[in-house]
């Protein structure tokens, strides 16, 4: 057997300098040991809520637990409006970088009038509280929009990543009884423009019961793209002219927010249902600190794709919920070449970097003069998801990312 450089049991404790700042302490834990109801209303009263609740938790139908019962709120208020009104407004909310090089900066007052015009016409197509949305569209500034409009209208969205197929697609659709698609003309891979409203007009047709009734498009590429007069709309034609100008309406705690399917690699997919209040109180906490996020001072970026739940919670609602500033990436990391992910976090400063297992076991592969031929002194901590990182990908991370110290 051949023995290992490293003790897969050792301790790497974050340095006093850190712990002494870092969000998460001995205090919250013992809070939430002693009471986890008052721990989690103590945590649910860093949102604004436009009516109290009247119970934390309603466990009578477990294991279906009711969340800040009575309570009433809006997610996206809570993720746009309110760090306008508090003086925010030109902060940034994302730096988006596109692949083929193109870059957008979207402070928080243009997010609110983007979702503000996408809530407007939503309702013009006339949607309401409670129907559905289907979201397949690449990692662009305006899927995010989309989702944030649905939030505001109550609205329950269905976001599909924009690599399945059409099959997959309306299996989505079908089930979720979708009324309107949100998609783009097409999405850059690795500098080739690949169609994908193409695939939405796939899974619709010959659909003789289908819930669809508008398909609404992005212009991201310029490709040439399939049309069905009176059923397809252009963004730009028609939520760019919609008025910057809408008053959210506050929801039950218990209001549905989104359906997320599982990938259907074991079985058909199945439809996993977040509600309001809690799932917004839980992503915002857990951004907050476990990423010891510093609203205002840190750069924050998630690398995973919206159409997983990692990008609902830790792209979306948790950091826009705590006013991040964070980068938004279109690309893969190796286009146009493998130096892609550590050019940006040079070129924004980021400060937290989040990326999975798989990723590091893949930068290991392309070797470490190529992270080490940047400036990357911005990171202060590392994050890991999607699965158990093992500790040789995990001491390399630290170690070649996180010049030894980050923790």
């Amino acid at each position: 057997m051949m023995e290992r450089d490293h003790d897969d049991r050792a301790a790497y404790p974050p340095s006093a300098e850190f712990a002494a700042s870092a969000n998460a302490n001995q205090a919250l834990l013992d809070r939430a040991a002693a009471d986890r109801e008052a721990f989690w209303a103590e945590q649910a009263s860093r949102l604004h809520w436009a009516e109290p609740w009247n119970r934390v938790l309603d466990w009578d139908d477990a294991p279906f637990a009711k969340w800040f019962v009575g309570g009433k709120l809006n997610v996206a208020y809570n993720c746009v409006d309110r760090h306008v009104l508090d003086g925010h407004g030109e902060q940034v909310a994302i730096h988006w970088e596109g692949e083929p090089g193109d870059s957008r900066d979207i402070t928080y007052a243009d997010l609110l009038a983007d979702v503000s015009r996408a809530a407007n016409q939503f309702t013009a197509l006339g949607l309401r509280a409670g129907d559905r949305v289907a979201v397949y569209m690449p990692m662009v500034p305006e899927a995010i929009v989309t989702m944030l409009a649905c939030a505001r209208l109550g609205l329950v969205h269905s976001v599909v990543f924009a690599g399945f197929s059409a099959g997959a697609l309306w299996n989505r659709i079908e089930d979720a009884q979708a009324r309107l698609v949100v998609t783009t003309d097409g999405q850059w891979r690795r500098g080739k423009a690949a169609p994908l409203k193409e695939s939405v007009d796939e899974a619709l047709a010959g659909q003789e019961n289908s819930p669809v009734e508008h398909v609404l498009v992005v212009r991201r590429t310029g490709i040439e793209t399939p049309w069905t007069a009176g059923r397809d709309l252009w963004w730009d034609e028609t939520v760019s002219a919609a008025s910057p100008v809408h008053e959210a309406q506050a929801f039950d705690a218990e209001h549905p927010l989104f359906i997320l399917y599982t990938s259907g690699t074991t079985g058909k997919p199945k439809g996993i249902l977040h509600t309001s209040g809690g799932y917004l109180t839980q992503t915002s906490y857990t951004h907050h600190n476990v990423f010891d996020h510093k609203a205002g001072t840190d750069v924050y970026w998630c690398t995973a794709d919206i159409g997983w739940v990692t990008g609902h919670s830790y792209i979306v609602y948790g950091p826009l919920s705590n006013r991040a500033t964070q980068v938004v990436y279109e690309g893969t990391p190796n286009f146009p070449d493998e130096h892609r992910h550590w050019q940006i976090i040079e070129k924004y400063g980021v400060s937290i970097y989040y990326t999975a297992p798989t990723l590091v076991r893949t930068f290991m592969k392309w070797g470490r003069e190529i992270p080490d031929a940047h400036d990357l002194s911005s990171l202060r901590v590392l994050g890991s998801v999607g699965e158990p990182i093992n500790p040789e990908a995990w001491r390399w991370y630290r170690d070649v990312v996180g010049a030894g110290k980050t923790p």
